[in-house]
């Protein structure tokens, strides 16, 4: 029924559109059962449903949320029903929130085609897309856009830095007929560009001609030795001489130490390997260009952008620290009602999340400090017990030697 009246919103607020998948785990544990888990392996790592530490709606903010140290993650979802998105726009957007503050996992989806089999569902399993972010360290901080192509996932060529705070981002892929993307982090374009331009899916549209090469005679240095430049007679100078001021020890003894010769210091005269001064080359052509040909390989194609067969969303993770949260995944061909729905969802919670987490983070401070401040209390008072205690026992200390004092008079006024 839920579905129904998305499709039927769908239609009427944007015309002929459909919402092939969306989660918003508002439904308590239920989500368990359209998040088929995969039995490739017996120790994957389990989802749970959590808003996390702090939120900016304690139900609108809840999603799925990786709880366990160092595992792998496989889940997957069906669409309503299979996407052929030819002539279409796809659309794949989703919420991920790394409390955590992760060190290394990935935080992306796939989106596979109609023949996978969820509880077979492994790395190594065929996907149309994968989207989202990934970071490992501090040298791996990207949003992977990565295309099934002929059977080989082709990666994209530029960078996309992904956001690597702890609070909730929202990445959207769009992918057009016309064989162009774009991809937004938080609503807002991150890159965007041509599908043939920025993927290897076809070979280069020019190669180098095979036939051609660079003349023999093709001179391409700019520049040339001046031959009316001559070395200067007196140019040749040893690197290094003998210290002039140095003197031989008054112990050295030549017999037994050898011929003694004076330390060597640079030659303040020397002027290093002679060269003569460059002049412009009059026969230089310039740098010679590799003559291009058409590419009899290249062959143009129209529909790099399609996938006929998707049908399942999923997590294919690894993570070392736990935590990510996933959120209000979309599926769609519209993209207006994607830029709703992100309206909807991310706009409205974003402000409120960040204000949460600054307060949790002064009341964290405050309790530091107090912390801090009755610790030191305690260390002074305990400073201050032992400063009485040493007190009392050099008084103690003070009324032996007195006693022993009067002691020794008394034995003296007996004598």
């Amino acid at each position: 029924m839920k579905v129904l009246v998305v499709l039927f919103s769908c239609l009427v607020a944007f015309g002929n559109c459909t919402v092939y998948f969306k989660d918003t785990f508002e439904d308590g544990d239920a989500w368990s059962e359209r998040w088929v888990q995969s039995t490739k392996r017996s120790d994957y790592g389990e989802f749970k449903i959590s808003a996390g530490n702090f939120y900016g709606d304690a139900e609108k903010d809840k999603g799925i949320q990786t709880s366990q140290n160092g595992k792998f993650y496989a889940r997957t979802a069906k669409f309503e029903e299979v996407f052929n998105n030819e002539g279409k726009s796809l659309v794949i957007q989703f919420s991920v929130k790394h409390e955590q503050k992760i060190d290394c996992g990935g935080g992306y989806v796939k989106v596979f085609p109609n023949d996978l089999v969820p509880t077979e569902m492994e790395g190594e399993s065929k996907y149309n897309i994968m989207f989202g972010p990934d970071i490992c360290g501090p040298g791996t901080k990207k949003v992977h856009v990565i295309f099934n192509y002929k059977d080989k996932n082709l990666l994209i060529k530029r960078d996309i830095t992904c956001k690597d705070d702890e609070f909730t981002h929202l990445y959207t892929l769009i992918v057009r007929p016309d064989n162009t993307y774009v991809v937004k982090i938080d609503d807002k374009e991150a890159q965007s560009g041509s599908l043939e331009e920025d993927w290897d899916f076809l070979p280069a549209k020019k190669i180098n001609d095979p036939e051609a090469k660079k003349p023999e005679d093709w001179v391409d240095n700019a520049k040339m030795d001046d031959p009316e430049d001559a070395k200067p007679e007196d140019w040749d100078k040893p690197e290094y001489i003998p210290d002039p001021d140095a003197e031989k020890p008054e112990d050295w003894d030549d017999e037994t130490d050898g011929e003694w010769e004076p330390p060597s210091i640079p030659n303040p005269e020397y002027k290093g390997t002679w060269k003569p001064r460059q002049i412009d080359n009059p026969d230089y052509k310039g740098e010679w260009v590799h003559p291009q040909i058409d590419n009899p390989e290249y062959v143009p194609d129209e529909n790099l952008y399609r996938y006929v067969d998707s049908a399942y969303i999923g997590f294919d993770l690894w993570q070392v620290k736990s935590g990510t949260i996933f959120d209000n995944v979309l599926v769609t061909d519209d993209e207006d009602l994607a830029q709703q729905f992100a309206e909807e969802t991310f706009s409205v919670t974003k402000d409120a999340e960040k204000k949460m987490k600054e307060k949790q983070d002064e009341e964290e401070r405050k309790a530091r400090e107090e912390a801090d401040k009755q610790r030191k209390a305690e260390e002074e008072e305990e400073e201050d017990e032992e400063d009485l205690e040493e007190g009392e026992e050099d008084e103690d200390d003070a009324d032996l030697d007195e006693d022993d004092a009067s002691d020794d008079e008394s034995q003296r006024d007996e004598l």
